[in-house]
Formats: structure tokens, sequence, C-alpha cells
């Protein structure tokens, strides 16, 4: 299971960082992913890391403003926010890809607790 933090109330260019702490002793052998999800809106694919962090991959409406990276000696993977916009506003929430399409929710398990980011504009 993974728990989130970190999120809170932001200004817009604003940054926040985000953690996902994962239980297990196998998660450096896992691909993990952050989604969101805005009230009354779908899970958002946001990014996704490969087992040693080398590969990551962004959706459009964030690239170049967020990063992702991971410290398996931790269990931890982190989503670094930059430039925080008002319809970055939702739940973010981390999860393990089981395999399959690494933008779709469905093809990953294990989420936990989200944590809410609001930006004020």
């Amino acid at each position: 299971v993974q728990q989130a933090s970190g999120g809170g109330l932001v200004q817009a260019g604003g940054s926040l960082r985000l953690s996902c702490a994962a239980s297990g002793r196998a998660f450096s052998s896992y691909r993990m992913g952050w989604f969101r999800q805005a009230p009354g809106k779908d899970r958002d694919f946001v990014t996704h890391i490969t087992w040693t962090g080398g590969s990551t991959y962004y959706a459009d409406s964030v690239k170049g403003r967020f990063t992702v990276s991971r410290d398996n000696a931790k269990n931890t993977v982190y989503l670094q926010m930059n430039s925080l916009k008002p319809e970055d506003t939702a739940v973010y929430y981390c999860a393990v890809f089981l395999g399959g399409d690494y933008r779709v929710a469905r093809d990953y398990r294990y989420w936990g607790q989200g944590t809410q980011v609001t930006v004020s504009s």
C-alpha cells in the first residue's frame, strides 16, 4: 500500500513536494506512477518512473514543471511540483504499475489514500 503525503494549499506559481511511502520489500522492483483526480473528473495520469528511476514519463500538462524521483533505500517516490497552476488542483495518488499502458489507471494497483493539492489563483 502506498501512502501519499505532502499536499496542501499553495498560491499559483508556488511549489510542493509530494512523497509516496510504500510498504513491502519488493518496492525497488516496482515501476510507480502518480495520478490525480479533480472533483467530478476521471483519475488522470501525471507521471511514471521505472525501477531505477532511469526513465521517467510525464503528461504534457505537467512536463517541464513536475519532476518525479525515487529513493529505493527509503521505499519512497517523490513528486516535485513547481510553477503550480489552479488547474493542478486535485487529489494526488501514487500506485504500483503492473504492466500494460503506464498512462492508464486500470493498469495500476495498491492505491493508497491520496493527498489534496489546492492551488489558488
